[in-house]
């Protein structure tokens, strides 16, 4: 979809739907006071030359995302679409710009690429009317970020024979201006990794990819860590049915990873980023880990499997090791974690951990500032005794019925190595089983993405 800025007025141009939110706006383009009334979320105007699709503006910058997705949508033809500004909302302009621009891209996202026959034609254009060209390059940077976004959603929302470890691998490796390594996880020495994916034929691996811009200075170094389990069958602690069939969304912060190195590449952001991927399936097999199993994770610490279904904080385990060994100054890592964390934060907000204050507040800051919404978590040296274990250096779960997402991220920081490094635990947010109502209807989000991509933009700075 291609996104323009227009001082013109939305009747002069050559569209197919023109758009506007509920208001004083609407009347003047025609739109009677019925249909401002109840537009719910959208109500369509037969005006001429074109439709008038008056659209319900939820407060912010958050309502106006919402709403242009809702006017991209209502445009099922295709062609373009007419958006009016209206400047006396309660919203800068540049911000009305970015976040229509956000919102239609996102909006204009269709999942069902997997039916036969021809796909549906999708709005082509997007015109933003009323405002002049100093605001291209806003409306520009929000659209490159938000068809990543896409592209993150298309990862997930793929059938995971497609997306399997090495279809993952495949697409990051076709990522333009970044540097691709794929690391084979059994002679790279990932213990933890090589055992999570040993049950299943399809051999796990390290994704690695690298942005790194001439001039970039030393430090800091960003490293984004995402869990990539391709599918989650709980292995041995068997998922049941009403939950196995959610998994192919279980490498959701490995996607928003691959993502994000997209677009900092794409937006040539002067700082050195690597992205890092442990991606497997969690298959039940005869070579599956089995409960009270003892593996070497990369960094030799050794850990007692108690819960085969806890194994994305193992692949963690070498993933963060493995960064934070190659001179990364500043960690995040982005899993779909814990499902305690969905239970506890529905699907609106994800959970942030760190090991610095300052880190934490930084990367929820980040994460609100775009729409990615998150709330920070505590962690205490108390909850380090839980996961003691009478066989090995460390066990997978602490055998507790309370406080999981903190035991996960406790797990995690024993491998997170010197420095600031924080945890999303993004379970509730990657994948929607409703239409919430927003701009991302329902399926993936590409949660994470805009997080990062902010996160490094503010460090870059």
């Amino acid at each position: 979809m291609h996104i323009e800025v227009s001082p013109v007025d939305p009747t002069a141009i050559r569209a197919d739907l023109l758009a506007v939110a509920a208001g004083p706006r609407a009347a003047r383009l025609g739109a009677p006071e019925r249909a401002i009334a109840e537009a719910d979320p959208v109500a369509i105007v037969y005006t001429a030359p074109v439709p008038l699709a008056v659209v319900a503006l939820e407060p912010g910058v958050e309502g106006l995302r919402t709403a242009a997705a809702r006017a991209v949508r209502a445009c099922p033809g295709g062609g373009t679409v007419a958006w009016a500004l209206d400047r006396s909302l309660n919203v800068a302009v540049d911000e009305q710009v970015r976040a229509l621009a956000e919102g239609a891209v996102i909006g204009g996202y269709d999942g069902r690429r997997w039916r036969s026959g021809d796909a549906q034609p999708g709005v082509e254009r997007f015109v933003i009317c009323g405002v002049g060209e100093q605001f291209e390059p806003g409306a520009a940077r929000a659209a490159l970020i938000a068809r990543w976004v896409n592209a993150a959603r298309e990862l997930v929302d793929a059938p995971a024979n497609v997306v399997s470890p090495e279809g993952l691998a495949e697409r990051a490796a076709a990522i333009p201006r970044v540097g691709v390594e794929i690391v084979d996880a059994a002679q790279a020495g990932l213990g933890a990794l090589a055992a999570v994916g040993g049950g299943s034929p399809i051999a796990p691996r390290l994704i690695v990819l690298r942005h790194e811009p001439a001039g970039a200075p030393g430090a800091p170094r960003l490293a984004l860590v995402g869990k990539g389990v391709t599918f989650d069958t709980g292995g041995y602690f068997l998922k049941p049915q009403h939950d196995i069939v959610r998994q192919k969304a279980d490498m959701g912060g490995g996607a928003a990873v691959v993502a994000a190195i997209g677009a900092i590449a794409e937006l040539a952001l002067p700082l050195s980023v690597t992205g890092v991927v442990p991606a497997c399936e969690n298959m039940l097999s005869a070579t599956a880990i089995r409960p009270t199993d003892v593996i070497t994770t990369a960094s030799g610490l050794t850990v007692e499997v108690i819960n085969p279904d806890a194994e994305g904080r193992l692949i963690l385990a070498d993933a963060l090791w493995w960064a934070r060994r190659n001179g990364a100054t500043h960690l995040v890592d982005l899993a779909t974690l814990t499902g305690a964390m969905r239970a506890g934060m529905g699907d609106m907000y994800a959970g942030v951990f760190a090991s610095d204050d300052a880190w934490r507040e930084a990367v929820v800051d980040a994460g609100n500032a775009t729409g990615d919404l998150a709330w920070p978590w505590p962690l205490h040296p108390r909850y380090r005794p839980l996961i003691d274990s009478t066989v090995a250096d460390l066990r997978n779960v602490a055998g507790k019925g309370f406080g999981f997402p903190i035991v996960a991220a406790t797990f995690l920081s024993q491998f997170a190595g010197d420095g600031p490094w924080a945890h999303v635990d993004m379970l509730g947010t990657a994948l929607l089983d409703e239409d919430r109502g927003d701009a991302f209807g329902r399926g993936a989000t590409g949660y994470g993405v805009r997080m990062l991509v902010e996160l490094a933009a503010r460090m870059a700075e």
